[in-house]
Formats: structure tokens, C-alpha cells, sequence
């Protein structure tokens, strides 16, 4: 079986080009000219295990919002894509990642049921500037996009942190690594994994 996307998706401002192999090992080629952006997702394909490719441009001399929303709103729908009807997967995946001064946990369902518990940074993190061009703000967003678009229940919760830029690396880890567990094939599970039969 084959679990793979590739999307393309074109806007007024922003164009995007992804593929995805849920079944990966991790390599990833990454250019959304929002250099921070480009961090977080090599993190995340490196640590769920996944293959991502993405090209993006946007209008990023207005904001780096558009680029980094519509590419992770495609990434959701890439995941949704590639888990097709979700026969086989362990369904659920938790972890907690530290990164020096940061803490973070994430708890995935793949549900098919979007919704985002997102809580714990501490004041102000969303105003920062990472890097000097990301806000803050940005991460709560991007969870938004993939969980919403990909039909995920995700919790993220910041359980310490100081440093901006490892609060939102441990987060983006953090999900990653709850990912891969919940995506990974179980030999376990006969079809679908829920009751209802249909996720």
C-alpha cells in the first residue's frame, strides 16, 4: 500500500507545490522562503518519520502568514490524502519532547473529527519574533491548518519553556513524534480502528 500525496494549490497570494510518504524515513526538501518555516517542517519529517518535499513562494514582503497557512493547510490535506480510509493504523500517538529550557507534549487522534487543544506558551509568545521574521502566532496556526485539514484531533500543550525558538521547535517535535505513532501501520488492527467502523 501506498501512502503517498502530492498537492499543488495556487492562490491570489501564495503558491504551493507538496509531496508526502507517510512511510518515509525522514528526508525532506524544504524551500517556503520563510527560513524558520523551513526549520520546523525538516524537524517535523525528520522525527515523524515522513518523506516531505514543499516549494512555496508567497507574498512575504506583506506578511509570512499566507505562505506558512496555505502550505500547512495543503500538508493537512496531504495527510488526509495518503491515510485514505485509515485501515490498519494504531490511530492514537503521544509524546513529550524536550528541547533544552522547553517542554512539550502532543496527543494525536486520527479521528477524522478536526479539532485543536492548544495551550501553555507563555505570555507575550505570541508577539515574538522568531528569527525576526515569524511571530509566534504562526504555530498555533499551523496546527490549526494540518489538524483541520487533515481530520486530526491534536492537542499540544507547552509544559515549560523560556526560549521561543526551543518552545516552538520541542512543540513541532513533540507533534511529530505523536504522528508517526498514531499513522504507523499496527499488524494488530484489523481494518478500520473504531467502533464505528469508519474514521
Amino acid at each position: 500500500m501506498n501512502r503517498i500525496a502530492t498537492l499543488t494549490r495556487k492562490t491570489s497570494e501564495s503558491s504551493i507545490e507538496l509531496s508526502l510518504n507517510l512511510d518515509g524515513t525522514g528526508r525532506s526538501e524544504i524551500s517556503t522562503t520563510v527560513p524558520f518555516f523551513d526549520h520546523l517542517l525538516t524537524a517535523f519529517a525528520k522525527h515523524s518519520l515522513v518523506d516531505l518535499a514543499v516549494r512555496a513562494t508567497g507574498d512575504t514582503h506583506i506578511d509570512v502568514h499566507h505562505t506558512v497557512e496555505d502550505t500547512a493547510i495543503v500538508l493537512g490535506l496531504a495527510i488526509k490524502q495518503a491515510l485514505a480510509d485509515k485501515a490498519g493504523i494504531g490511530r492514537y500517538g503521544d509524546a513529550t519532547v524536550p528541547l533544552d529550557d522547553a517542554l512539550a507534549r502532543a496527543v494525536v487522534d486520527v479521528s477524522g473529527r478536526p479539532y485543536l487543544v492548544h495551550s501553555g506558551e507563555p505570555a507575550g509568545f505570541e508577539y515574538h519574533l522568531i528569527g525576526g521574521h515569524f511571530t509566534g502566532s504562526m504555530i498555533r496556526h499551523v496546527f490549526e491548518a494540518i489538524a483541520f485539514n487533515a481530520g486530526l484531533t491534536l492537542h499540544v500543550e507547552v509544559l515549560t519553556g523560556r526560549d521561543p525558538h526551543h518552545i516552538a521547535e520541542a512543540e513541532f517535535k513533540a507533534f511529530a513524534r505523536a504522528f508517526r505513532k498514531a499513522v504507523e501501520p499496527d499488524a494488530r488492527v484489523e481494518g478500520i480502528p473504531s467502533t464505528k467502523g469508519a474514521l
